[in-house]
């Protein structure tokens, strides 16, 4: 090998070194720029974990939805789940109650409606079951044999049996 191809391999060495140094130092960069960046966030979020509550309720995170991911909100999921619970339980209950009450008025209204009609068929049978009423339907009636008596009722009486003198 002469001097020449020696010195290019050398420097050709030494490009790569560099490029290799330099891979590295940018490898470095980005990794304390994602160390920085990760605890950049982490303070962030420390600030907000520790900020005042008039900091942290405001209507533009209300509205953005960054309520919903904050700290209290998450701590306190499982009671609001809970009270979600009770309120669909106590919404169902009410919706059945007035179900309820419905049928029974309903069914009031019904009872009321055939205690009329009970009345008024009795009554009707009254009407009907009079005598004056059932005499002149007989005379109405030509071919029936039924008729008014004409001689007033009276007792039949039964001797009784002695029993003892038939042993």
């Amino acid at each position: 090998m002469s001097e020449k191809e020696q010195k290019i391999k050398a420097e050709e060495n030494d490009v790569t070194q560099a490029e290799t140094i330099e891979a590295k130092q940018v490898s470095e960069e980005k990794t304390v720029q994602m160390q920085s960046f990760s605890e950049v966030l982490r303070e962030q979020i420390h600030e907000e974990e520790t900020a005042p509550a008039s900091q942290k309720l405001s209507i533009i995170k209300i509205l953005g939805g960054d309520f919903f991911t904050s700290q209290i909100l998450r701590r306190q999921i499982l009671l609001m789940i809970y009270i979600s619970i009770f309120i669909i339980i106590y919404i169902s209950n009410r919706y059945s109650c007035q179900n309820s009450m419905h049928e029974i008025e309903n069914l009031k209204e019904e009872l009321q409606d055939m205690k009329f009609k009970a009345l008024s068929t009795s009554s009707r049978l009254t009407e009907q079951s009079r005598q004056s009423k059932v005499l002149q339907k007989l005379k109405e009636n030509k071919d029936s044999v039924l008729h008014i008596a004409t001689q007033p009722p009276f007792i039949i009486n039964v001797p009784e049996e002695n029993t003892t003198t038939a042993e």
